[in-house]
């Protein structure tokens, strides 16, 4: 007997303790309700200012963010225009580099340069004006056209083919 007691004696003290952890739970649940209900009604009273409140806010950050946006967008733009000055400084060096190396390589072969034919042609003129004061203003003639050399050659060959072509023909002489 003693065996039940001890059990019935437990059993007691369980349903105590979920007694008490059932109150616990109902409390809470009571408190979260009595809360919910506490927000509702400030929000319906301060609802308008809390708005109001939180468009400010609102608009606040949304200027911060702006200006951070526009900082950014000067901060890319004055990398890339030194990037860009940096790429042409670059660029016309290498250019240079190659300009150089062309004109020795042009030296080397004796082909004249620009300003060379420049200054060879003024001294020809220069040199056409002193012959033509020196001539006494008399404008000189044209010289005649040479013949080219290969229109007497193709004479000579259809002259000697007519020789021949006579020759075969008949023995007798041409008159």
């Amino acid at each position: 007997m003693v065996a039940r007691k001890t059990s019935r004696s437990r059993a007691r003290g369980a349903g105590i303790e979920d007694s008490k952890v059932g109150q616990a739970v109902a409390d809470s649940a009571q408190k979260i309700w009595l809360a919910g209900l506490g927000a509702f009604s400030r929000a319906r009273t301060e609802g308008d200012r809390m708005f109001e409140t939180l468009v400010e806010q609102g608009k606040t950050l949304r200027e911060r963010a702006v200006g951070a946006a526009d900082e950014a967008m000067r901060s890319v733009r004055a990398q890339a225009q030194t990037a860009q000055i940096d790429a042409a400084g670059r660029w016309d060096k290498l250019e240079q580099v190659f300009e150089d190396r062309v004109s020795r390589a042009l030296s080397r072969l004796g082909v004249l340069t620009s300003r060379e034919v420049g200054d060879l042609s003024k001294r020809v003129e220069e040199l056409n004006e002193n012959v033509r004061s020196l001539m006494g203003g008399v404008k000189p003639s044209r010289a005649p056209r040479a013949r080219p050399t290969g229109a007497r050659k193709g004479r000579k060959k259809a002259a000697g083919t007519r020789k021949k072509a006579a020759t075969r023909g008949s023995r007798a002489p041409r008159a």
